[in-house]
């Protein structure tokens, strides 16, 4: 059982991140509601980044209700799919040696599950299994369900029916809970400060892999 986390593994930034700017990039509208929002965003700031971001996302998805946003969420895919520079050779190539050599691979991620889902068909990934962040709908459109970030990792791999893996491959501190239930944990493209913080967490060394 072999374990991927997907921003900074096998993909270089924020996917979901970077689906939210295409949503306001290809919207006036939506540009003028974050304006109008604004005061509220930036008086929250300070105390908070998660409501100000809540918001934005929020407004990324005003009116979009469960079908369009599968839609929108798979173009997204096959664009972001073909941008040159925009996933992690190496970290692909491990995935599909794992897969070569038996193991299954799950890809954990804080990405929405469609959006998740979209880009590793894409990628020719179809047949990965994912557990990722959920939306469900609301009045306005889609909402968040379920942020599939930090120990909610573990927690929703034990809803999946996943209770113990051998390799973890993660990026952060986010991805700490994950790496500790590992019998090898693996730090992609870690600063050596990032490093030191992470084995203090898991209280035993890891290994470091630079990958591009």
């Amino acid at each position: 059982m072999v374990l991927f986390d997907f921003d900074g593994v096998l993909i270089r930034g924020d996917s979901f991140a970077l689906f939210v700017r295409s949503r306001y990039a290809g919207s006036a509208w939506r540009k003028g509601v974050a304006l109008l929002a604004s005061p509220v965003l930036l008086l929250t700031w300070p105390l908070s980044r998660r409501l100000p971001l809540y918001l934005l996302v929020r407004i990324a998805l005003l009116g979009l209700r469960e079908p369009r946003y599968r839609a929108v969420a798979d173009a997204f895919a096959a664009v972001l799919a073909r941008r040159p520079k925009q996933f992690c050779r190496d970290g692909l190539n491990r995935l599909r040696r794992h897969q070569a050599e038996g193991d299954r691979v799950i890809v954990v991620t804080g990405c929405e599950e469609t959006l998740a889902t979209g880009i590793l068909r894409e990628l020719g990934l179809a047949d990965v299994e994912v557990v990722a962040s959920q939306l469900r709908p609301g009045w306005l459109g889609m909402r968040r369900r379920r942020h599939n970030v930090g120990r909610r990792k573990v927690q929703s791999l034990a809803e999946y029916g996943v209770a113990a893996w051998q390799v973890a491959y993660g990026d952060s501190m986010y991805d700490v809970a994950m790496l500790k239930q590992a019998g090898e944990a693996v730090l992609v493209n870690g600063t050596p400060k990032l490093c030191k913080k992470v084995e203090k967490a898991l209280g035993r060394t890891l290994t470091r892999v630079e990958w591009f």
